[in-house]
């Protein structure tokens, strides 16, 4: 075991680990550490705790210092700077008729490195930019590609929920997500309705995946044949998941049909393995036609 602090460096990234290096520190503090890309300045999220060795990726560095009034005020005139840069930069990628979208600026704690965070379509030849650039600032730079999901986790938003995107929020990484949890939830397969701001599934669609797992393998498939607790054999016509209810045709004694509401309790059949129907492989089929002509693809979970 190694007793380790987490640390976070921008508002729902990712933490890594430190050692505390015998300091009293705790969830919240401001701390000064080493990281690969240079002196950085972040905030306590994890409390000194003993973890796996498997868990820590050697080496592992030490705290530098606890973050004073002075290293506070220098935090502060970055983000400044920041701005300031930002729109720098948004004036020389006009000037070079560069086709990318700038999303974010970052300056290090030390201020040894300048990073630029942009989308673009395909490869971008920055290289005349980056001169451009460093000639400005009087120091390293480096422009990085990101994916729509990782703009979306920069710029945030507000989701169809009416609450701030889960990804600028609270969600450190991104869950891969398929479009079969979205049919797991009896949800409708069109993209638009699947899909969250950046376009691609939505990350809470993997939320409720487990509990919805369990919750289907009590229940029939719709067209099962079922016997009930009064001993009518009948059809699925349909199922409410979250209420483990199911709606039966049954067969009365003078051969009417009649639909009627049951308890998945009050029924026996076969178990059998869910399978996805070939509808939905149609269905993929088509949202794989349509994804590729928009130039992206809703079905990939990563950025």
């Amino acid at each position: 075991m190694i007793n380790v602090i987490g640390v976070r460096f921008r508002k729902a990234g990712k933490v890594y680990y430190f050692d505390p290096a015998g300091m009293e520190i705790v969830s919240g503090d401001k701390v000064i550490v080493e990281t690969a890309r240079g002196v950085e300045y972040g905030t306590v999220v994890l409390g000194p705790r003993d973890v796996e060795d498997e868990a820590v990726i050697q080496p592992l560095k030490q705290v530098i210092r606890m973050a004073t009034p002075e290293d506070d005020e220098i935090e502060r005139r970055n983000r400044e700077k920041e701005k300031e840069a930002f729109q720098i930069c948004l004036e020389k990628i006009a000037k070079h008729g560069l086709d990318m979208k700038l999303i974010d600026c970052e300056y290090t704690f030390d201020n040894n490195k300048v990073l630029f965070y942009f989308t673009a379509d395909g490869r971008i030849d920055f290289r005349e930019l980056v001169k451009d650039l460093a000639s400005v600032f009087k120091t390293r730079i480096e422009l990085r590609q990101i994916g729509v999901r990782d703009e979306t986790k920069i710029v945030g938003g507000i989701g169809i929920c009416g609450r701030a995107l889960c990804c600028h929020s609270y969600l450190t990484e991104f869950a891969p997500v398929s479009i079969k949890m979205a049919k797991e939830q009896n949800l409708s397969l069109n993209p638009t309705k699947i899909s969250g701001v950046c376009g691609r599934l939505m990350c809470c669609l993997k939320n409720e995946e487990e509990a919805y797992e369990e919750l289907n393998s009590k229940l029939p498939n719709v067209g099962d044949f079922v016997t009930t607790n009064d001993k009518l054999k009948g059809e699925v016509q349909s199922v409410s998941v979250l209420k483990q209810l199911v709606k039966v045709v049954v067969t009365l004694e003078n051969d009417e049909k009649e639909v009627r509401d049951y308890k998945v309790e009050d029924l026996r059949f076969k178990p059998k393995r869910r399978k996805e129907k070939v509808a939905i492989d149609d269905e993929l089929k088509v949202l794989e036609l349509l994804e590729k002509k928009e130039g992206k693809s809703h079905l990939d979970g990563g950025v």
